[in-house]
This record gives C-alpha cells, structure tokens and sequence, in this order.
C-alpha cells in the first residue's frame, strides 16, 4: 500500500498506466459517465476482501469501483487511511490554501479524511463526492448520487466551502488488468455487493469493512472461524 509521500500529491492524473483500467472520455458531455456500462460490469458497487484475498496489500479493504470494462478496472480503497497527513495539511501543502487558514481549514474540513486509495498513482488525489457538484469535462458520473473529480479545482471549492455536501480525498487507486478482477472474484478474494453511499463518506473508517459484511448479511466472526479451518 501506498504511504502518503513526501512531495506534494497531484491532484490532476495523467492518463493511466496501460495495465490499469480508467473511465474513457466520452467526448465533450459533461458530466460523463463510465464506458461500456452493463449487467456483468460492477461500476458503482462495493468490492469486499474476502479471507481468501492473495495480495496482503489489500487485506481489510472495502474498495468503491469507479469504473469496469471489458479493458478492466479502477476502484478507491474507502477503509484504509493515508498516514500522517490531514486534509487541511494537504490543502496547504498543495497551495490550494495559505497557511494563515489553516484554523478555517480545521474547521471547515479537519473531519474530512485522507485516504490510501490504492498502489498506483500513489501521488495523485482523486475526490469521491456527491452529485451536487460538477466540473465540465472532469467530473464522472459513477452511480447515482456518486460522481469522480481529479482537478485540483475541486480541492479549491471545499477549501472554501463551496464543494459537495460530501467528499472523500484518495491518493492513488486500485488497478486491474483485463479480465484480473473477474479472476479474483473467482477466486473468492472478493464479494461485490451494492455500495452504500452513507458508508463511502462515514468517517469511521475502522468499522467500514465490519459494516459493508454486515450490509450483505455476513457476520464477519463467522467469516474469520470458517477462514481458520481452511
């Protein structure tokens, strides 16, 4: 997993490596919405880490899926916090904000985490927000009420208050490769399962993963016995 870095995070991503799947631009409608949307695609939904997750990086996560095609995938880890940085601090340091706001700041967004949204592009923020705010040509549609911002323009309207009524700053995201996702899901890494927006904002971090099991009818110590026997 990606440590918050030592030099200022990009806000803006550049387009995505070849072996990470992102949203296609789908010309000049604004907002967009992700390509190729189907019933074997999983845009908008949860992906739970099972006991039978490979990849330790991942162990824990409930991660909200941004974007699923037959090219792959690209999802934010919502459960897993960046370390030693606030969004106030991130605000600063970027310039977004000087720091003679930084009481404002602490006010206005202290309660807003930062998160480790996944090992690639461990540098750049990605914002997941509610439906009330939009930027033309840079903000995706996911699912209702649930839209992607990757524009430092963003991090400027919630400095100063003028932003989604709620929000979630990520550094990084989680890739797969075509047809990867489907292969761990396979392999029982995975449960999909609806994605509860009320739960991508909470800020409650340490229960997200518990409560997304709970939501699907999973009692996660029966989960952890049955793991135990394997």
């Amino acid at each position: 997993m990606a440590s918050p870095p030592h030099r200022k995070p990009d806000p803006s991503p550049s387009a995505p490596q070849r072996e990470s799947a992102s949203s296609k631009d789908s010309g000049n409608v604004t907002p967009r919405r992700t390509s190729l949307p189907g019933p074997d695609f999983l845009d908008g939904q949860f992906l739970v880490a099972m006991p039978g997750m490979a990849d330790e990086r991942f162990a824990r996560s409930v991660i909200y899926v941004c974007a699923h095609s037959a090219d792959g995938a690209m999802g934010i880890i919502v459960n897993k916090a960046a370390t030693d940085i606030s969004m106030p601090d991130l605000l600063v340091q970027l310039d977004v904000a000087p720091e003679t706001d930084a009481i404002r700041l602490r006010e206005r967004v202290g309660h807003m985490p930062v998160l480790m949204g996944g090992p690639v592009e461990g540098r750049r923020g990605f914002v997941l927000h509610t439906d009330d705010f939009h930027i033309q040509q840079s903000t995706l549609i996911i699912d209702d009420g649930i839209c992607l911002t990757a524009t430092v323009e963003i991090l400027r309207a919630i400095a100063s208050g003028e932003g989604p009524a709620s929000a979630v700053l990520a550094l990084g995201y989680a890739g797969w490769q075509a047809g990867q996702l489907e292969s761990e899901i396979m392999a029982n890494g995975w449960l999909n399962c609806p994605a509860d927006p009320e739960l991508i904002f909470n800020t409650d971090l340490d229960a997200k993963y518990e409560r997304a099991l709970r939501a699907n009818g999973i009692d996660p110590a029966m989960l952890s016995m049955t793991a135990g026997r394997a």
